[in-house]
């Protein structure tokens, strides 16, 4: 019997053990999210993870609202077919829109976003009440941080700041050096200014940077990572609801729209492990448009 997500929270044993065996699915809109694939399986080493990324159609930063929830309302599509007990939206850029449009056209499934967990982890470390935020200009431009940190405590100040050189560094794998420690400066020099003593690094990408980042931020300024804080929330949901799986590990299966070499190239400075499933996923082509 086929059960959702949703549902499975309310039936028997043995149709829990079903659910406990399906897989959790992550998408985003191109390699950046493997820094959550990566996390999630180091941490949960035994759900099956399927991974989709929309390279053929990144960056989603620079497009409008209504074509960056079409082509997740695509991708998610696609992985319901490996009928997934959790979607993670691992694209800062799908999550600043808020998980409510993907949460309303698919209701029987459950959908966890790559920000609310990075505001709780802030909330958590400040101590003086303020926050930065870096990101892609779409999810500056979306003030989705400000919105939610502002409903949790109005006493929060938050800065924010676009930097839409870092991603290209990463894809890149410019990760050190003079240059990125100089570009970084110049986009943080302003929130540092600030006092904050929190910084939310608001892309997938940037964890990868996350030394470059802390060695101009300074040991006093905690950096957010959003794939250790959604990895945390996403383990505490799994096993609360009986939902985890054991330890035996099994290997990641990752989908791409595209596979150029120059992609293939770049997916190593994410994920450094052979043991895994790598394809190129044709559903563009068969009706999902």
């Amino acid at each position: 019997m086929k059960h959702s997500a949703k549902q499975l929270f309310n039936t028997s044993n043995q149709d829990r053990l079903s659910g406990r065996k399906a897989p959790v699915a992550i998408f985003d809109s191109g390699i950046g999210g493997l820094t959550v694939a990566k996390q999630l399986h180091r941490m949960l080493p035994g759900e099956k993870i399927i991974y989709f990324g929309d390279t053929a159609r990144v960056p989603y930063g620079t497009k409008s609202s209504d074509v960056i929830k079409q082509y997740a309302i695509q991708i998610t599509r696609f992985l319901l077919r490996f009928k997934p007990k959790i979607i993670v939206i691992a694209c800062h850029t799908v999550s600043s829109l808020g998980r409510t449009f993907l949460e309303k056209r698919f209701p029987e499934y459950i959908f966890f976003d790559v920000i609310e967990p990075s505001i709780e982890e802030a909330l958590r470390l400040t101590r003086n009440k303020k926050i930065g935020v870096i990101g892609t200009p779409a999810t500056i431009s979306s003030n989705r941080y400000v919105s939610i940190i502002q409903v949790s405590d109005r006493s929060v100040n938050v800065y924010q700041k676009a930097c839409p050189l870092l991603v290209p560094f990463v894809e890149e794998g410019w990760l050190n050096g003079n240059i990125v420690e100089t570009v970084i400066k110049q986009y943080i020099s302003d929130l540092l200014s600030k006092n904050i003593d929190t910084l939310i690094l608001g892309c997938t990408h940037y964890p990868l940077l996350k030394k470059s980042i802390g060695k101009v931020a300074g040991g006093s300024v905690h950096l957010v990572d959003a794939s250790c804080a959604t990895g945390k929330k996403v383990m505490k949901f799994l096993k609360e609801k009986g939902l985890d799986n054991s330890l035996r590990e099994k290997i990641p299966v990752l989908y791409f729209s595209d596979l150029s070499l120059y992609r293939k190239k770049t997916m190593f400075f994410f994920w450094r492990n052979s043991k895994l499933i790598v394809r190129k996923a044709s559903f563009m082509m068969e009706g999902y448009v």
